[in-house]
């Protein structure tokens, strides 16, 4: 079959040639080798062929789903004096019941990623977010700061796979000139999270207690799950995923071996094997040639091949992924770790209540929002223009040439708010600054997490999921040194660090941008001599 992209004809393998192995590249053990054009497989009911109509019902869904992981983080916070004084909890395992939310909710998508390349997209969706609603039903009615920790890792964990998922399933049904717009659209929605998470948290806490905050995430995980269950049609297609191609090819070699070894078992003693292969039997006559006793059709994969580890290593043994991965993750830190404080400085040093306090974070969320659907665009735009201008051929590194942008302003405007905090000036100031840090910060990540996809053709969740979980360690860590660092030495002083923080991130955004190609075709041509391919 024959297809047209950008200009070029492709020439795809059948899924019959794809499942058997015939006619395309055997995958090897590194996944940074790929199939010919596997993104373009043949595959029945193509995503990418439906309607525009279909798709943006899709990122509607997965992007209102998308919500509830920056909620799970931020909607807390307003509550966290009353959850402490009605469970007789301390300070620090109240930071806690934050804190190990924000790790599970990183590190619990390599398992979510795994298990979407093997079943599907949707069967994943149904399960986290049973587990999140679940969840935030115990927290809701739990009595004990230890039952409240142990649920909102539950919770954490069943809200993290949409977030992660939903990237994957936008490469499913996008071309990849069109994912640096649709990423800034899809990313928008969890960004709202820490904006309006401390104003529904301060209005459900002021208005009944801090257990309707988990009621309405509750409720909310049960509008999600029958949205998915009876509107979301699954996008994963097995002919596209080298994680399900390398399973599967590892099936019908064990199958093999096995059948191998049963004819040698009833071979007659001294009966000599042709140099052809064959067993030396006649072929029945009528029959062209001989059928496996399995076809490859029916080998069925099971949830005991998941191994989410594999994935993840694959992902990091590639440099150009290792490379932009570090500065992801530290970007994400700082979001959180800006919020973080801030609530912590307009409660210390402006006297604000919950609610006016998540008033003025909206400064930041609104930022955010703007930042990444612009950066979106303009990162589509910049690819375009520079696969045009190379005679129509494009790579994944030409997206990160749109942070250049935005890496002038960024840690400029970090500094401001840095010393605008530092000084108490009007919360006028702080408002702006909280907006263009936030509108720097997400036009340079909505680009990096374009790429992470592209860059990874064949293994987008497995490649989200490793950056979900370098965000969620990166996260970790600044929520357990914030406080102690913010009383040291000011918000003057942790927001200079973290604009150098910022600088070296943007440095090695630009180290990929230059040298991941390099990069990629050397981890690819390494792997063929290794495998002799």
């Amino acid at each position: 079959m024959t297809q047209i992209h950008d200009g070029h004809s492709t020439t795809l393998p059948s899924a019959d040639a794809i499942l058997t192995g015939k006619g395309v590249m055997t995958p090897t053990s590194s996944q940074c080798i790929v199939k010919p054009d596997i993104e373009h497989a043949f595959v029945e009911d193509d995503p990418r062929l439906w309607s525009t109509a279909r798709k943006n019902a899709i990122l509607f869904i997965i992007s209102g789903a998308s919500m509830i992981s920056g909620l799970c983080a931020n909607i807390q916070n307003p509550a966290n004096s009353q959850i402490e004084q009605e469970l007789h909890a301390t300070a620090s395992e109240i930071s806690l019941s934050i804190s190990i939310s924000i790790l599970a909710q990183g590190n619990f998508p390599l398992m979510w990623s795994a298990l979407s390349e093997i079943k599907g997209r949707k069967l994943v969706y149904l399960l986290s977010i049973t587990l999140f609603t679940a969840g935030s039903a115990v927290v809701a009615i739990s009595n004990t700061i230890g039952l409240v920790i142990g649920m909102r890792v539950i919770q954490a964990a069943g809200a993290s796979a949409v977030a992660t998922i939903g990237a994957a399933t936008l490469a499913d049904i996008y071309e990849p000139h069109q994912r640096g717009t649709m990423m800034g659209v899809y990313y928008s929605a969890p960004l709202l999270g820490p904006s309006i998470g401390p104003i529904l948290g301060g209005g459900l806490t002021q208005g009944f207690n801090w257990r309707a905050i988990f009621w309405f995430l509750a409720v909310w995980g049960g509008m999600i799950f029958s949205t998915f269950l009876f509107l979301f049609k699954d996008t994963f297609r097995k002919e596209r995923s080298l994680t399900y191609q390398n399973v599967l090819k590892r099936h019908i070699q064990e199958r093999n071996l096995a059948q191998e070894k049963n004819a040698r078992r009833e071979r007659p003693a001294g009966e000599k094997i042709p140099e052809d292969g064959t067993s030396g039997a006649q072929t029945p006559r009528g029959d062209v040639e001989a059928q496996p006793v399995v076809p490859a059709l029916e080998v069925k994969l099971s949830i005991t091949d998941v191994n989410p580890f594999p994935p993840y290593l694959r992902v990091l043994n590639c440099r150009n992924n290792l490379a932009i991965l570090i500065p992801s993750g530290l970007l994400f830190a700082f979001s959180f770790s800006l919020t973080y404080t801030c609530a912590r400085t307009l409660s210390l040093y402006y006297d604000y209540d919950a609610l006016t306090t998540g008033l003025v974070l909206l400064a930041y969320g609104i930022g955010c929002i703007i930042g990444s659907i612009l950066g979106g665009r303009w990162s589509d735009r910049t690819l375009a223009r520079l696969k045009a201008a190379n005679g129509g051929v494009g790579y994944p590194e030409m997206r990160l040439e749109s942070t250049k942008l935005a890496m002038w302003f960024f840690p400029p405007a970090v500094i401001g708010y840095a010393w605008v905090c530092q000084q108490h000036v009007h919360v006028s100031a702080i408002c702006v600054m909280l907006f263009l840090s936030g509108f720097f910060s997400i036009w340079i990540y909505a680009s990096t997490l374009a790429y992470i996809v592209d860059a990874n053709v064949g293994q987008s969740s497995s490649a989200v999921a490793t950056n979900a979980s370098f965000r969620g360690i990166s996260a970790f860590l600044a929520a357990e040194i914030a406080v102690p660092l913010q009383d040291a030495i000011g918000d003057g002083g942790l927001y200079t660090l973290w604009a150098g923080l910022m600088l070296l991130a943007e440095l090695m955004i630009l180290l990929v941008l230059y040298k991941g190609k390099q990069w990629r075709e050397a981890s690819v041509e390494t792997e063929r001599r290794k495998y002799g391919l």
